[in-house]
């Protein structure tokens, strides 16, 4: 890991270190010394770049937001050609996720239970992310010609959700297909006789 992280400028290495053990461990259960040591930078480049811990969070929730999101929506559209077909391999994405050696669930839940604050910036983040992906589903919704987008990006958001927990508690990545299953009847009886 050191090899590849010493490509990247030592903002990065810490970002990216930091992403890993924080999804593997937690926020609060990853003390500054082990992403120092992890990342190969010393302490006092991480102070230079980070004032504080929580500084470094956000910083790693910002980074992680863009990068999971660009992922999951590349992949998506590559799955499937139409906008109905994309709705669904939303779930299928999910499925390889959840199958990952590193799936340790949802960066932006973990860390929600672990800053219980409501109107911090840890937490505007997350919500942030959680919109966009909604955002993403609902203009499938809308691409799809469904009788009501934002009440169907609703429930395809909360089944991916429970997907995701679901499969990072139990440990059964077939979560995934349930919830697509669930997602097929809600898109077929949203969808407009033909």
């Amino acid at each position: 890991m050191k090899a590849q992280l010493s490509k990247l400028s030592k903002r990065d290495q810490l970002i990216q270190t930091a992403v890993k053990l924080f999804a593997k461990n937690g926020i609060h259960a990853t003390g500054v010394d082990s992403i120092v040591e992890q990342s190969g930078v010393t302490k006092k480049t991480l102070y230079a770049h980070f004032r504080t811990k929580e500084e470094l969070v956000l910083a790693v929730l910002r980074h992680y937001d863009g990068l999971a999101r660009n992922e999951f929506m590349r992949k998506v559209e590559r799955r499937a050609t139409t906008p109905r077909a994309r709705l669904l391999a939303i779930f299928d994405f999910a499925q390889h996720w959840f199958q990952q050696h590193n799936f340790y669930g949802c960066l932006f839940v973990n860390t929600i239970g672990e800053y219980s604050g409501k109107d911090t910036p840890i937490r505007q983040i997350c919500k942030e992310y959680k919109k966009l992906v909604k955002d993403y589903i609902h203009s499938l919704c809308q691409q799809a010609g469904v009788k009501n987008p934002q009440g169907l990006a609703e429930e395809l958001a909360l089944l991916l959700e429970g997907a995701t927990v679901t499969a990072q508690v139990s440990q059964n990545p077939k979560s995934a297909q349930i919830a697509k299953r669930a997602a097929k009847a809600l898109i077929d009886k949203a969808l407009p006789p033909r």
